[in-house]
């Protein structure tokens, strides 16, 4: 995995938990689903990138 793939979820998860937060203290629970819609797109592109990983390492 290349570190701005890394940056780039990490970065989708942290946005997500700011959009979270930002939901619940404003009582937006439109924001607040799609901060935690971030946070689990960020989740999912991080294990895809796991599963190329350990392919990768299989086959060398």
């Amino acid at each position: 995995m290349g570190v701005g793939d890394k940056m780039e979820n990490t970065g989708d998860k942290l946005g997500g938990k700011v959009k979270e937060a930002a939901g619940k203290a404003t009582g937006n629970e439109r924001l607040e689903a799609e901060g935690k819609g971030d946070q689990a797109k960020g989740g999912m592109k991080q294990a895809g990138e796991n599963i190329k990983d350990a392919g990768k390492d299989v086959t060398r």
